[in-house]
């Protein structure tokens, strides 16, 4: 089967805010949503497939936001991939009418952060960029500065050199 060809058709954002417990996730995520099918004048029960995308929220959040707009039978997939997480959402939904698993998928992405610099959640496991900081700390050295900054940024410096 021929990939087919893929569009967007609707768009909706939030206003970007401070993170000052004004609104919750589920908010946030309804109105993107709402936005984005009445841009694209379509109703909820046209979409067959979502991926939501987050990284600072439990594993169902995909769900919980969905659900409340009618989108209870089809399949919600949770993405978080970091700085990626977005475009992530975007490929897994252009992949689904590609290659004919959907019609119409809805890519849909929210966060809410805490304030402050990014760390990390889990203390009690293997970090994922535990390979990254030593390699980092060895060959570049790691400051006070915001670690995320720092990583993208000897990646650039690697790159050019």
């Amino acid at each position: 089967m021929a990939p087919q060809k893929v569009y967007v058709i609707g768009v909706g954002m939030t206003k970007f805010i401070k993170p000052r417990d004004l609104r919750d996730y589920p908010d946030m995520g309804r109105e993107a949503a709402t936005k984005a099918l009445l841009d694209a004048g379509i109703s909820y029960d046209k979409v067959q497939q979502a991926a939501v995308g987050y990284c600072y929220g439990d594993s169902t959040c995909g769900q919980r936001t969905l659900y409340q707009l009618g989108m209870h039978q089809i399949p919600i997939i949770n993405v978080n991939n970091n700085c990626s997480t977005g475009s992530t959402a975007l490929y897994l939904a252009r992949q689904a009418v590609e290659y004919g698993s959907a019609d119409c998928t809805m890519a849909l992405g929210f966060e809410k952060m805490e304030a402050g610099s990014l760390g990390s959640k889990f203390e009690d496991r293997t970090n994922p960029l535990d390979k990254t900081i030593s390699m980092m700390s060895e060959t570049r050295g790691i400051s006070a500065g915001p670690f995320a900054a720092q990583i993208f940024g000897n990646a650039g410096i690697e790159y050019m050199e």
